[in-house]
């Protein structure tokens, strides 16, 4: 599988120190820490493209090299081995990932990879808030847990994933690329992501069988604007507060207040983000959904997204 997906246009480091390009991955693909040997003058080089909430990354290091994490938080990493070969221990394991071969990182999961002199890799940096945000828009089922992803998987297993992401590379290197395009990518990459064998996710729909819960999620989808309490909806599904608990509890893995408040957020964000969305001001819009206590709101949005509100709308304009 010896094949460029970014091309020229994307090149930030050719023959390069690799600690220099080390540096650069550490502000903008995920934390980590390499070890080279102490002989030779390895050359790495780097292409790198943020797209929408994706990051995309073509590495090489040019010799031998250690690569360490404790973790990496709150991220995914979709690594797809191109060059050479790639040795992952993890969970008292270890493989040597060759070319055709997917390793996915979860954002608990220790780093610990040795990549051979001529290794290249192809990376996906995911937050995890995508892959919760699809699983909710696809209405399957969010593991209480979190979404885990077994680390290895071969490419065949996702039909079509390489033409996939070599189409993304192109938007990506576009001249002009629209931000909801990007958006909408990046959900298609989670989404069938979310479909690989070993993943803990069941994409059985949440209201399958289960009339209440569909008709809650219509209620708050329809009310978002309103404070929505409890009573109301244990009311709506002619249930005791306790039984409404456990009714988001199985299909959405968390309470009905955090669901309110997580889908508030994602629709504020998509407002914030898009430049068709009529929007002044941060403010106007957080109080338009109920958040009275504006500093609070920002910190949650920030935890949430990974910015402050006023980035996310300063970055469309």
């Amino acid at each position: 599988m010896d094949r460029r997906l970014l091309n020229e246009k994307s090149l930030v480091f050719a023959n390069a120190d690799p600690h220099a390009v080390s540096d650069y991955v550490n502000q903008h693909v995920g934390a980590h820490r390499i070890l080279l040997p102490n002989s030779g003058h390895p050359e790495a080089s780097l292409s790198h493209r943020a797209f929408g909430s994706l990051d995309l990354c073509q590495i090489s290091y040019g010799g031998r090299v250690h690569v360490t994490s404790p973790a990496l938080e709150t991220l995914y990493h979709l690594q797809i081995l191109l060059r050479g070969h790639c040795l992952w221990r993890g969970r008292g394991e270890e493989h040597y990932f060759t070319p055709g071969e997917l390793l996915l990182i979860n954002p608990d999961d220790p780093v610990d990879l040795t990549y051979s002199d001529d290794c290249e890799k192809f990376i996906v940096k995911l937050p995890a808030i995508l892959l919760d945000k699809a699983c909710s828009e696809n209405q399957w089922r969010h593991p209480g847990e979190g979404v885990r992803f077994a680390p290895r998987h071969r490419l065949e297993e996702l039909d079509g994933f390489v033409n996939l992401i070599s189409l993304v590379c192109q938007e990506a290197e576009a001249e002009q690329t629209i931000p909801q395009v990007q958006e909408h990518f990046a959900k298609i990459i989670a989404s069938k992501l979310l479909g690989l064998p070993g993943s803990n996710v069941n994409r059985e729909p949440l209201t399958a069988g289960c009339p209440s819960f569909e008709r809650l999620v219509e209620f708050i989808e329809n009310n978002l604007k309103q404070d929505i309490s409890l009573e109301q909806l244990a009311e709506l599904a002619h249930m005791s507060a306790r039984s409404l608990y456990a009714l988001f509890e199985k299909h959405a893995g968390t309470t009905p207040k955090h669901y309110i408040r997580q889908r508030k957020l994602e629709t504020i964000h998509a407002r914030l983000s898009d430049p068709q969305a009529a929007v002044r001001n941060v403010t106007e819009v957080a109080l338009d959904y109920g958040f009275l206590h504006l500093g609070r709101f920002s910190e949650c949005y920030k935890s949430t997204f990974g910015e402050l509100p006023s980035d996310t709308l300063r970055r469309r304009n």
